[in-house]
This record gives structure tokens, sequence and C-alpha cells, in this order.
């Protein structure tokens, strides 16, 4: 994958070919005050573009999973390690849900205004109604900084854990809960 630019702090300096939801993760997270670096990129299709991304933003890009219950009324947005597997019945038991699945698209766009490939905590300024609950993986919260999208696949970006936990999740009206996954079970 070819990056378009290097490791920038900050915004970038024009919004021209930028979707308007993009910029909005940028005015908040500056209005908030967070520090944050930023790679502009093709959207990534393989691991090994991942991999450049992750390189680049000398972090490793979270694995977020947007699932529901099995009646569709219940949505969660799932931050975990992105070497770490993934096991439903796991995180099903530690919720008390019956069957958690991946949930479509549809759920995706009109709940965080993100498209498949994009999803990211970053969405969550988009969920004025609170319908998308936080789960963060134990060993995710760990870490001093976390990588993701800014709502869009063509643009990765660093902030720390804390300034993500302490400052814009408050600000976005979000809480956390934190799952202890071992990718066993």
């Amino acid at each position: 994958m070819e990056l378009f630019t290097g490791l920038e702090a900050g915004r970038p300096g024009h919004a021209e070919g930028r979707l308007a939801k993009e910029m909005r993760v940028y005015d908040l997270l500056d209005t908030l005050g967070i520090p944050y670096s930023r790679v502009d990129h093709e959207a990534a299709k393989t691991m090994e573009d991942c991999l450049v991304v992750d390189e680049t933003l000398g972090v490793a890009m979270c694995k977020n999973l947007y699932l529901c219950n099995r009646q569709k009324t219940d949505f969660y947005l799932l931050l975990m390690p992105g070497d770490k597997p993934f096991k439903t019945k796991e995180l099903s038991g530690q919720l008390g849900v019956s069957r958690l699945s991946f949930a479509e698209a549809e759920f995706m766009e009109a709940f965080l205004d993100i498209t498949p490939g994009a999803v990211s905590v970053m969405g969550l300024m988009n969920d004025s109604e609170n319908r998308v609950r936080l789960l963060i993986d134990a060993d995710l919260l760990k870490m001093e900084d976390i990588g993701c999208h800014p709502c869009v696949n063509t643009a990765s970006i660093r902030l720390t854990m804390a300034d993500l936990t302490g400052k814009f999740l408050p600000a976005v009206h979000h809480e956390y809960t934190t799952v202890s996954l071992t990718g066993e079970g």
C-alpha cells in the first residue's frame, strides 16, 4: 500500500477531498485539546497494508468490532488488540447475552455514521442517543496509545488511551465496560 503522507501532527492543512465526518473528528479532538498524530493512506485491503499503517503511526491499530444481540436491539462496539483472536461465545458469556453477531452496515451507518472498514471509537461522537455500548478489552486499556480511524478508512490517528477515556468519551457522553478476552472459549 502506498501512503499519501508520513506521520503528521494534528489535522490536515485543508479539507479538500475529505468527508465532513472525518473533519468533524479533527474539530472535536482539537476543541477538547487532545493531541493526535495522523497518517493519510489508501484504504487498507490486506494485513500487510495494516502493518504499514501501524509502522507509520508507531502503534498497532486496535480491532474494532460492531456487534448486536439476536433481536438487533442492543449494539456494542468492541475494542481489542488487533492480534488477539475474537470468540463470540467468550464475550457473550461476560455480557450475559445469549448470542452476539456482527451487526449489519445499516446499523453502523445509522448510529455511528461509519461504513464497514472504517469502524472506530471516534464514531461514538455521532451516537447522540447512546444506542451503542462501548466495550474495551483490559489488555488494550494497558496500552499507552491507541490507533484508530477518524470515521473514514483512508486515514488513521494515534492518541493516548488516557485522552480517549478521560476526555473524548466523557465529551461524547459514553462510558465503557471493561471486558477480559483470552481468545479462547
